[in-house]
C-alpha cells in the first residue's frame, strides 16, 4: 500500500480570504480617526505572507506606527483563527478531485494539520470530507493544545502518527510551509511542497523539499506516475 500524509491549509484549504479580513480588521481596529492609512490590496498583502514577512512590518508597510502595530498583532492573533473568520476558508480547485483519485487508487490518506479540532471540524462539515479521512487518520492539535512553533508541533504530530499508523511501502508527504518540510525530513519521508499556500518558492526551497509544484495536482500526478512504476515493478 501506499499512503499520502497531507496538510490541509495550502494543498486543500485556501485560507487567503480570511487572512485578509483579518488584516482589514487590524487596520480599522487600529487605526485612529483622520489617520491615513495604506491599505494593501489582497495581492500585495498575500505576497507579504508567502514571503513570511512579519506580522508588525505589515502593519508598519500599512502606515500603521510602532505602537500600533503591536495592538494589530494582538488583535491579529485574537482572529485569525477564530470560527467567524474560518468561514473565509475556500476549497483550492481541484483538490478535491485529487483526493478522490487517491482513493480510487487505493492511497491510505492521512491528514495532518495545525488547526485545532473546533477549527477543522467545521471544514469537514461543510465539504464533506470525512469521506476521505475518517477521524483516526486525521491528526490535528486538541482544543486546549498550548501552541509552540509549528515546526516543533508539526514533527511532534509527524512523529506520534508513524507510531500508529501501520506500515506501508512508500509516504509521500504534501504540505505547503517548513514546518511540513521539516516534520517530513525529520522521519525520513519524502516531502513535496505546493505553492498554492502560505510559502513562496524561494522560503520553501531554503528548507530542501524533494520536490515543489504549483499545486496538488501537480503533485497528485507525479506520486501516480511513481506508484505505476513501482507496481509494474513489482510484478517483473
Amino acid at each position: 500500500m501506499f499512503r499520502v500524509i497531507t496538510d490541509f491549509d495550502g494543498p486543500i484549504m485556501d485560507v487567503s480570504n480570511r487572512y485578509y479580513c483579518v488584516y482589514q480588521l487590524c487596520l480599522e481596529k487600529t487605526q485612529r480617526q483622520g489617520q491615513k492609512i495604506n491599505q494593501l490590496k489582497k495581492s500585495e498583502f498575500w505576497e507579504l505572507k508567502r514571503a513570511c514577512i512579519p506580522e508588525r512590518k505589515i502593519a508598519m508597510m500599512s502606515g500603521l506606527d510602532a505602537q500600533q502595530a503591536k495592538e494589530f498583532v494582538k488583535i491579529r492573533q485574537a482572529n485569525v483563527h477564530g470560527l467567524d473568520y474560518l468561514v473565509h476558508d475556500l476549497i483550492i480547485p481541484g483538490a478535491i478531485a485529487c483526493l478522490e483519485i487517491l482513493q480510487e487508487e487505493g492511497f491510505d490518506l492521512v491528514l495532518m494539520t495545525m488547526r485545532k479540532e473546533k477549527e477543522l471540524e467545521e471544514a469537514f462539515k461543510y465539504y464533506n470530507l470525512a469521506r476521505f479521512f475518517p477521524k483516526e487518520k486525521r491528526y490535528c492539535l486538541s482544543n486546549n493544545y498550548v501552541k509552540s512553533t509549528d515546526v516543533q508541533d508539526k514533527t511532534k504530530l509527524m512523529t506520534k502518527a508513524l507510531k500508529e499508523l501501520s506500515p506501508v511501502k512508500d509516504v509521500w508527504m504534501i504540505g505547503d510551509t517548513e514546518a511540513d518540510i521539516v516534520a517530513a525530513k525529520s522521519n525520513n519521508i519524502e516531502v513535496i511542497a505546493v505553492l498554492s499556500g502560505i510559502r513562496n518558492h524561494s522560503r520553501l526551497q531554503e528548507y530542501q523539499p524533494d520536490m515543489i509544484f504549483n499545486n496538488f495536482s501537480e503533485a497528485l500526478s507525479m506520486i501516480i506516475e511513481v506508484k505505476n512504476k513501482l507496481s509494474i515493478g513489482c510484478l517483473v
